[in-house]
């Protein structure tokens, strides 16, 4: 059992779309990530997408919507809903999701997950 301090956690990296994890929960990775320009489209087919906003302002495009998300302000995408995260300047985010889960819902084009 120890603290995590996410702004200590967020300085120790600059690359943008690369979550890391920070801690576990439950079988759930609890991940922080900076956010710039825009994700692709993609769903997860067998979880929800967790999405809580530390700082900055994220637009989600979720269906035919743009949701945005403000400092302390979090959406879940439902499994197998479409969308795609993108942010006109950094943002950071916290987010949450199954260990193991694929950040672009298919393991062949996910990003590795690094603890920190």
């Amino acid at each position: 059992m120890k603290v995590v301090n996410l702004a200590e956690k967020l300085a120790l990296f600059a690359t943008h779309w690369d979550p890391k994890v920070v801690a576990e929960y439950n079988g759930n990775d609890i991940m922080v990530v900076k956010v710039e320009g825009e994700f692709p489209f993609h769903d997860h087919p067998d979880t929800d997408d967790f999405f809580l906003v530390l700082d900055g302002e994220v637009l989600l495009d979720v269906e035919d919507r743009t949701h945005v998300l403000r400092p302390g302000e979090l959406f879940v995408v439902p499994k197998g809903v479409r969308h795609r995260p993108r942010a006109e300047r950094e943002a950071t985010l916290l987010l949450i999701e199954p260990r193991g889960t694929p950040n672009t819902g298919d393991a062949a084009t996910a990003a590795r997950k690094d603890r920190i």
